[in-house]
């Protein structure tokens, strides 16, 4: 049993690779419960209450503009099936979190299990990626509550002026009270305990689900009675073509994205194993058939063209001699902007608590009250962020850098899934305090280990071991070169060598990566020269297409069956649908623009400074020892661990 202490000595010591292996070490599935003891979150929730949450934080008003302004630019009658496509898109990410969240049941979602499957700077990256889009997703979310609110009492002034929209003609900014104060609230009523605010979640999704059957309900008796005459239209079902229909799906699959918030609250779940994988499939099937439900009643109650972009389905209502459905539309638009707005806020203080127990973030975020069993410290400061953010800008050309966090996270999700299934972490860290069993156990296997080989056992044993084993591995030029030949060449045998497969499916999964960004890059780019543009697409696509025949051929690896907790939801057809959700989730980051790009860039880079100066010198992992799966387990099944 070969390990080694990774250390920030060592780390120095080792150059770049030192630098290197900081980023790729990985932590094991449970090192919250290892490490912190009785100090975890309630577990509150079951499924009822997930799908409150999926539901809630997916559904936003944004449906109630979305289906008018999809309609008119891109789908025409079809936008139906752009969103049952969207829905197929989002349901690949879906099972990939369902795995994962029912595997490695913690706080964190998918930064929790990059660090698992990837590695800390990966995970670091995305934690950081997700902070920015739930902060910026909420103050959103809070500044389009209050124009609704005042729909409800006669117009944009008729609110009161201490919680009504003002301009500041010196600064030139416009700021929203009432944003902020609902953000206060909603930060409270979390602070009470989960219990407590997922029981208001259900209350006011209930509400925007009631106004959405409503919506439907009411508009198949308009839709009967007048002849449906949106569908009547002279340019037929696809006016905009096929093309126009995909690019109708690639706009409302943002419209799914909510329901990464269920994985966050792993950790709170009563039985996560079966669970979450429920709570999220419910969640967006219930989204789905209620956003398709909508679609097909406002396309067919009004031409597209006629559609108005602003308030389609209050209009679509009014043309036919309803005008008082406009209140109940509007109340079921503020019920789904708090319902969002809670699903906003709700995960980013367990993606802060999850951070700070792996030492990336200061340990004042780690801190969980113990009367209400919540991240307490984390909640506050996220809900000061936020009302901040809300109250002085308007955060609406920022809304892009929201799909950046969540596409990252889905990207990262699949990825984790393929490592999971072929190459997953065969080592895990123990933490220093159990050097002196480490070594007793690493003296007895490596002794037993000689005496079976024929060996002089009082040899001593190699503890030159790497700390955190990269995907890749290493290996000398010509071991690669005779693995390539063999596997060109047909030869099965050389497949049936454990470390030869790992090596072939960690290159293979890389290269599959590769070949995804190669070929959306150049697909999306039509500024490219059309020779470059036709050569990345050809090496794209190779790369892509053969990386799925090599992870179809090859065995997946026995110890998937006991990574994590078994015994819950298994992702089907492994590696077909994680690289079907990679190609589609970096396909849509490529085409968010390069203004937006720029702006999350510059985020980026200020979470690379913070990991530098402060993640990275007070990781959990700094001074880890990395011992095989099988003596882990040995060594806390010892007596003496558990007097350390």
């Amino acid at each position: 049993m070969g390990f080694l202490v990774d250390s920030q000595e060592g780390v120095g010591k080792g150059g770049s690779w030192g630098c290197v292996r900081t980023l790729i070490r990985r932590k094991q599935v449970d090192s919250a419960r290892v490490k912190l003891g009785g100090q975890q979150l309630a577990k509150e929730l079951s499924v009822p209450h997930l799908i409150a949450i999926g539901v809630g934080s997916t559904i936003g008003a944004g449906v109630y503009i979305l289906v008018g302004t999809v309609a008119r630019e891109h789908t025409g009658p079809a936008l139906t099936i752009s969103f049952l496509i969207a829905g197929i898109a989002a349901a690949l990410s879906a099972f990939c979190y369902a795995e994962l969240a029912s595997r490695c049941p913690s706080a964190g979602s998918a930064y929790h299990y990059s660090y698992i499957c990837v590695g800390e700077g990966v995970a670091w990256l995305i934690g950081w990626a997700l902070i920015l889009e739930y902060t910026i997703g909420g103050a959103a979310v809070a500044r389009g509550i209050s124009p609704n609110l005042a729909l409800l009492f006669g117009g944009g002034d008729s609110l009161p002026a201490f919680i009504a929209r003002q301009h500041i003609p010196g600064l030139d900014i416009v700021v929203d009270p009432c944003a902020a104060i609902l953000v206060f609230i909603v930060t409270g009523l979390l602070c009470f305990g989960i219990k407590e605010s997922t029981r208001a979640q259900v209350i006011v999704t209930t509400a925007n689900v009631c106004a959405m059957i409503f919506v439907i309900i009411a508009g198949c008796y308009l839709g009967f009675k007048s002849g449906w005459t949106g569908y009547q239209v002279p340019t037929g079902y696809f006016p905009f073509g096929v093309d126009g229909m995909l690019a109708g799906s690639a706009t409302v699959f943002f419209a799914y994205i909510g329901f990464d918030s269920v994985a966050s609250t792993a950790e709170e779940v009563k039985n996560p194993q079966r669970d979450l994988p429920l709570g999220i499939g419910a969640a967006l099937f219930a989204c789905c058939a209620l956003y398709m439900m909508v679609s097909v009643i406002i396309v067919g109650l009004v031409p597209y063209y006629a559609m108005d972009p602003d308030t389609p389905i209050s209009s679509a209502f009014a043309s036919h001699g309803m005008q008082w459905a406009a209140y109940i539309i509007t109340i079921g638009a503020i019920t789904a902007l708090c319902s969002t707005l809670l699903g906003s806020i709700l995960p980013q203080p367990r993606i802060l608590m999850a951070m700070a127990r792996d030492g990336l973030l200061p340990p004042f975020f780690s801190d969980v009250n113990r009367r209400t069993q919540v991240p307490l410290k984390g909640t506050i400061v996220t809900g000061i962020g936020s009302a901040i953010l809300a109250f002085f800008m308007d955060v609406s050309q920022l809304a892009g850098m929201v799909s950046v966090g969540t596409l990252l996270a889905f990207t990262m999700v699949a990825i984790s899934v393929l490592i999971l299934r072929y190459v997953p972490p065969d080592e895990v860290p123990l933490p220093l305090s159990l050097q002196g069993l480490i070594n007793s156990a690493s003296s007895q296997t490596g002794r037993i280990s000689q005496e079976k080989n024929g060996e002089d056992p009082k040899v001593s044993v190699d503890q030159s071991g790497d700390a955190t084993k990269p995907l890749l591995g290493k290996e000398d030029a010509s071991a690669e070169y005779s693995l390539a030949k063999n596997l060109f060449l047909g030869n099965s045998d050389v497949l049936l060598n454990e470390e030869n497969r790992r090596k072939i499916a960690g290159w293979t999964i890389m290269f599959t990566c590769v070949g995804v960004l190669l070929l959306t890059y150049a697909a999306s780019n039509l500024g490219l020269p059309r020779s470059l543009r036709f050569t990345m697409c050809g090496v794209g696509g190779t790369f892509l297409l053969s990386g799925l025949v090599v992870l179809t051929c090859i065995d997946q690896d026995d110890a998937r069956h006991s990574f994590g907790h078994a015994g819950g939801f298994i992702c089907p057809f492994v590696p077909l649908l994680p690289i079907m959700c990679i190609l589609i989730n970096v396909y849509l980051l490529v085409n968010l623009g390069a203004a937006t790009w720029a702006r999350v860039s510059l985020w980026l880079v200020i979470g690379v400074l913070v990991y530098s100066f402060y993640g990275r010198t007070h990781s959990s992992l700094r001074d880890a020892i990395y011992v095989t799966l099988a003596d882990a387990d040995e060594i806390y099944a010892s007596p003496s661990s558990i007097l350390v």
